[in-house]
């Protein structure tokens, strides 16, 4: 296998995967929230409990501009700090309930959304689908 070839289908991959990740997302975010604000919460979503440094490095950010925009959404209501039981000074950030609400109807969109874009795909082409992404996740993007 040329490595070289897998790797720029890698970028493609990649890059192609960001396309649509913002094609999909980019009517779905409350009005209120700014669009590092929702991504912030989807990182929250799917990776949560996480850190103040874990959220800063995902999203490419200083801590303390992540330290501002989780404050602001905190006031909204959408996420919150949790102490560690064995070591307070340590801080996990989560979804509030208000949060995992509002991030339960985007992904419902996001869903439908998928649904359409795979609407004409065959039960075996879906199982080829599921087994690349499984494949992936435990092999590229873990």
């Amino acid at each position: 296998m040329d490595k070289n070839i897998l790797f720029q289908k890698f970028i493609t991959f990649t890059t192609a995967v960001h396309q649509v990740t913002h094609d999909m997302t980019k009517d779905v975010r409350s009005e209120s929230l700014t669009p590092v604000q929702y991504k912030i919460l989807e990182y929250i979503a799917v990776s949560q409990p996480v850190t103040l440094s874990e959220i800063s490095d995902c999203m490419h950010m200083s801590m303390p501009n992540t330290s501002r925009e989780l404050r602001k959404l905190t006031e909204k209501h959408l996420c919150e700090k949790v102490a560690d039981a064995e070591d307070r000074r340590k801080q996990s950030i989560r979804l509030s309930n208000e949060g995992h609400a509002m991030m339960g109807e985007v992904f419902q969109r996001i869903e439908s959304q998928l649904a359409q874009r795979i609407g004409t795909v065959s039960d075996e082409e879906l199982k080829e689908i599921e087994r690349a992404l499984d494949v992936l996740m435990s092999r590229v993007f873990y």
